[in-house]
């Protein structure tokens, strides 16, 4: 089932669905929606679409359902096409380009290391940080 254009308020109507609300009554699995009970089947699946650009759904929301955010702005399509076009044109550029994202991804966890560490260094003293000697080195990636 399919429910398009939500807003930030979720229909009521719809709380036994998200929270799975089921019975059984004569041997069949049932919900009750509203006023009707219908025989429930464990194959269902209800998807909800909006058209806002940032939600923000409720808690309460949010912890039974999946969020997926599927917002393509049309700088990322531009990106994306670029990627493919040199990704075919110029494989050895790609190949840089890739080398390059790895390098980034593995300085800033080198970063974020030295920061802990520096942090680590200021709770842990006593008294003037300055009169500490004891003196630490770091790795510097190129």
């Amino acid at each position: 089932m399919l429910i398009e254009n939500v807003g930030e308020e979720l229909d009521p109507v719809l709380e036994p669905l998200l929270q799975r609300q089921l019975f059984k009554q004569a041997g069949r699995l049932v919900i009750k929606i509203g006023d009707a009970i219908i025989e429930y089947d464990n194959s269902f699946r209800l998807y909800i679409t909006t058209k806002l650009q940032n939600p923000h759904y409720k808690p309460e929301v949010c912890t039974r359902v999946a969020l997926v955010n599927f917002l393509i702005t049309p700088d990322g399509l531009e990106d994306q096409l670029l990627g493919l076009v040199v990704a075919k044109e110029r494989p050895d550029l790609e190949e840089e380009k890739n080398q390059l994202v790895r390098q980034n991804a593995d300085n800033k966890k080198a970063l974020q290391g030295i920061e802990d560490k520096i942090l680590q260094m200021l709770s842990e003293a006593k008294g003037n940080i300055l009169d500490d000697e004891v003196y630490y080195t770091c790795e510097i990636l190129f």
